[in-house]
């Protein structure tokens, strides 16, 4: 379902971090389908696989995200081998106010993608990802990326990798899927994301 040749083409900016942005990674036809078949998520925050369900599609375009030739491509536009890394796949479909503040992801994380599901108009101001050059800096922007389906952005975790959005309530949906450095700290970050999953169950 992914559109390997626009990630592949997409030009890799490589200061302040590396980082690269494509658009329609997805066709109409399997954003209908994806939508149609993405996991119900009522609450904030992000979910691990394994405490979701969904549909055919959906199945099928995270088998497209889990293929090696993709951390492949990745890698080489991005400077890193990813080729024995475990790759972590999580799910949001809700934003709320406090999300999108500005930080660096943490040293488990060596490259973080996130591949958006949304309509494919994003009116609001809020809810757009910016990549920026300095900390505590929203209007220091390198690139600003609408999360309208089928727009795709990838980056390399540096010290400076500063991202972060401005503030937006309400759904947006999106795949981000991280290779990590171990597996020992796949299996803690997806143990931390099952029990905040959970705990988010019982309090709705």
């Amino acid at each position: 379902m992914l559109d390997f040749e626009k990630i592949s083409e997409a030009p890799a900016t490589r200061a302040p971090f590396p980082f690269l942005t494509a658009e329609n990674v997805l066709d109409a036809q399997g954003l209908d389908e994806v939508e149609r078949d993405f996991p119900r998520i009522d609450q904030p925050g992000i979910f691990p696989l394994s405490q979701l369900s969904y549909g055919g599609a959906f199945a099928r375009l995270i088998e497209d995200i889990r293929r090696p030739e993709l951390g492949a491509v990745l890698g080489a536009k991005l400077g890193v081998d990813l080729s024995d890394r475990p790759l972590m796949v999580t799910v949001r479909g809700h934003c709320q106010k406090k999300d999108g503040r500005i930080h660096v992801d943490s040293k488990d994380k060596i490259v973080t993608c996130l591949l958006y599901l949304n309509p494919a108009t994003w009116p609001a101001e809020g809810g757009r990802l910016r990549l920026l050059r300095e900390r505590g800096n929203l209007d220091s922007t390198i690139a600003e990326v609408a999360p309208t389906g089928g727009t795709f952005v990838a980056f390399r975790r540096t010290e400076c990798s500063w991202h972060g959005h401005a503030p937006y309530v309400g759904p947006r949906r999106y795949i981000m899927f991280n290779w990590l450095q171990s597996e020992a700290v796949l299996t803690k970050n997806l143990l931390r994301h099952r029990i905040s999953a959970m705990f988010k169950r019982v309090a709705n």
